[in-house]
């Protein structure tokens, strides 16, 4: 299979597991102690963690209530049709003590994932560690956008995002022609996880355990092609944050003590190691 057609089936893969993640995002995205969603922004139900959301990522109910009643999901009056019969004036309802929280766009987290996987399949080739890295992008995709709007990284997404990587590299360093060493994923994995754990406890304002978490499981992955690639992606993941902060800073858009998610960067750093190590190996 030439690199081309594996940029495609990438882009594909990425394409169609994106349009997956909204509705687990927003059962994620809530703040720190509270349980995960279990319902949409219209207090239906939520069955199940996958399934993309149409339109305003609303649920299965809301579409069919916006069927039935001819107008937007949720059943609500299409845009210039009147809200309630004329009649006596009718005080408006109080409004709700929280909003919910706003639902991730299915065309922006396909469209980032599917970009996420076709570099990652130019950069890894033919090499059977691919079907890893593919694996594992939609998760940190979905990883990145809790954080972004919480500033919480799951433990349901980033232990076993450790656990998988590493029992997915082990059966691939069992196929021929992989270009990465499982002994290294291992010691990588441990090594970042101890490094950000150290970092947590000498300044727990600044760091969540959460990224020390998830720092195992981007070690695990970086470690496959050499520590210069764990080096290279904890100093891209470090620099992004800090070029980030940095901007907010002088953009008046923040303090030098505003806590800012560490989470996308860190997966961003991994995903820069990954694209130079599986160009390099």
């Amino acid at each position: 299979m030439t690199t081309g057609l594996l940029v495609l089936v990438g882009t594909v893969w990425g394409a169609l597991t994106g349009t997956l993640l909204p509705r687990a995002a927003y059962r994620f995205t809530v703040p720190s102690g509270q349980p995960w969603r279990d319902r949409c922004p219209d207090g239906h139900p939520l069955r199940g963690w996958l399934r993309g959301w149409l339109g305003r990522s609303v649920c299965r109910e809301c579409a069919r209530g916006g069927a039935r009643a001819g107008g937007t999901p949720g059943g609500r009056a299409p845009v210039g049709a009147p809200s309630r019969p004329v009649g006596p004036a009718v005080p408006d309802p109080a409004p709700p003590v929280s909003a919910p929280a706003p639902v991730s766009s299915t065309a922006l987290c396909a469209t980032v994932t599917a970009l996420v996987c076709a570099a990652l399949a130019a950069a890894t080739g033919t090499r059977p560690e691919l079907a890893v890295w593919l694996l594992l992008a939609p998760v940190g995709v979905l990883l990145s956008a809790v954080d972004l709007r919480v500033q919480r990284l799951p433990d349901p997404l980033t232990l076993p995002l450790a656990a998988t990587a590493l029992a997915l590299l082990g059966l691939t360093a069992l196929l021929p022609e992989h270009a990465g060493h499982w002994r290294t994923a291992l010691y990588g994995a441990l090594a970042l996880g101890a490094g950000y754990h150290l970092l947590y406890r000498i300044n727990p304002g600044g760091m969540g355990f959460g990224d020390v978490k998830l720092a195992v499981g981007a070690g695990a992955v970086l470690g496959w092609y050499g520590w210069p690639t764990v080096l290279l992606g904890t100093f891209a993941a470090f620099l992004l944050g800090a070029l980030y902060g940095g901007a907010l800073v002088l953009a008046r858009r923040a303090g030098r003590r505003t806590a800012v998610p560490f989470g996308p960067f860190l997966l961003a750093g991994t995903l820069a190691g990954l694209l130079v190590g599986g160009y390099t190996a």
